[in-house]
């Protein structure tokens, strides 16, 4: 059985940019969570810097995070996120965690 990957996005709005990111980042919900291979699309915002968002992701396997990358929503998200702030994406694979599948 192919193991799940998780996807950790850390992204800091620019100046005056963060309600833009977080329409751009909300539009990026329903249809990452309607995909196939996806196991979770979660969206948070710092409480201290509202400036930050985090992306929470987990994916069935490596072949989903691909095919996530690869859709049209994720490729609108790519044609304007440096314009709107940086991003920090950490793939990753669970080591020690209590029901991973639900991660």
């Amino acid at each position: 059985m192919a193991s799940s990957v998780k996807t950790v996005a850390m992204l800091q709005a620019h100046e005056g940019c963060e309600d833009e990111l977080a329409r751009l980042l909300r539009g990026m919900v329903a249809p990452s969570r309607s995909e196939p291979g996806n196991l979770r699309y979660d969206l948070w915002q710092d409480i201290d810097n509202p400036r930050r968002f985090v992306l929470d992701e987990m994916y069935q396997d490596a072949a989903a995070v691909t095919a996530h990358r690869a859709t049209p929503h994720f490729q609108n998200y790519l044609s304007h996120i440096n314009e709107l702030g940086e991003r920090t994406v950490a793939l990753v694979r669970a080591i020690d965690v209590a029901n991973a599948g639900d991660a």
